[in-house]
């Protein structure tokens, strides 16, 4: 009876390990985040497959790989992810684990999207541990300025014409209704938020740099002393002193941060706490990359006060 069971479960196995992938005849596409998931399923359309790593609620530097996620890179043509070492602590794990040469580095299924993108915060110098924990390359949270969605967009365009041909006229015709409606959206986002050009905020971490700079915002500071590394006690009474001395109100942080550093100089400023989603899927109602742009700056225009 054991040995017949064991054989049943290998069975079964056998089928999802095997038969499920080639019921499939479109591109398999793996991405680390959620937004490149987003903006792949708009240019891709019904032609392509596509499966995030990475939840819109969990912090993309620090997974944990898994074994389901190794099997989804082994059966993956395509392996789209955002770079500037947002990944480096997990994904080479499981590029080398998956045993697919299809995504190694410079083979056709690997696609570094950050490769064409305008950086920020790229680092002059030597660069050493003490400085935190530090992107070199420039900060890779680039998928919060909705204009470098044209650059993503692009991007996987030109990639799943170059591994399937045949079918660019589909992927033309979709990308050209995702810009069409990006651009509509960014103009009506840009509206909201003339407003609050100019307004000083406090951030957590520094995750919203590109949407800063996109919507004219000032970050002051950060709660953290240095990237990734926890406040001290004498950085809380600067940082609260700052804030006063500015009459900055708001500190900004994305979900997937503890709020304890962020409510205690909230408690001695009289500020506000905003957490708000980084990625698709970070808040129920950001499903997609339109909707993840609605969700924060219709929080950040009800929270902020209009610049003077």
């Amino acid at each position: 009876m054991k040995i017949y069971k064991f054989n049943i479960t290998l069975l079964v196995l056998l089928f999802v390990f095997v038969y499920t992938p080639l019921s499939w005849a479109g591109l398999n596409v793996i991405t680390t985040t959620s937004d490149l998931a987003s903006i792949a399923k708009e240019v891709g359309g019904s032609l392509i497959k596509v499966n995030s790593l990475v939840k819109g609620i969990q912090d993309a530097h620090f997974i944990q790989p898994k074994p389901s996620y190794i099997v989804k890179m082994n059966r993956a043509d395509l392996l789209i992810y955002q770079g500037l070492e947002l990944e480096v602590g997990w994904l080479p794990v499981l590029i080398e684990g998956s045993r697919n040469p299809e995504v190694r580095l410079g083979q056709r299924g690997h696609l570094d999207i950050s490769t064409n993108i305008s950086r920020l915060e790229v680092v002059q110098g030597t660069v050493d541990r003490s400085m935190g924990d530090i992107h070199p390359f420039g900060n890779p949270h680039y998928n919060l300025d909705p204009e470098n969605g044209f650059i993503i967009a692009q991007s996987i365009f030109n990639k799943l014409v170059e591994l399937d041909p045949e079918n660019k006229g589909e992927y033309e015709s979709n990308l050209s209704v995702f810009k069409q409606k990006l651009k509509k959206k960014i103009s009506q986002w840009e509206k909201k938020m003339e407003p609050f050009r100019g307004a000083k905020i406090i951030t957590y971490h520094r995750v919203w740099s590109y949407f800063a700079k996109k919507f004219g915002l000032t970050i002051v500071n950060t709660v953290e002393v240095k990237p990734g590394v926890p406040p001290t006690t004498k950085h809380l009474a600067h940082l609260t002193a700052l804030m006063k001395h500015e009459k900055i109100d708001l500190i900004i942080q994305a979900v997937f941060y503890e709020p304890d550093f962020a409510n205690m100089v909230a408690d001695k400023t009289g500020a506000k706490v905003l957490t708000l989603p980084a990625f698709v899927g970070g808040y129920p109602e950001a499903q997609d990359y339109f909707s993840l742009f609605d969700t924060i700056i219709d929080n950040l225009t009800s929270n902020l006060q209009p610049s003077s």
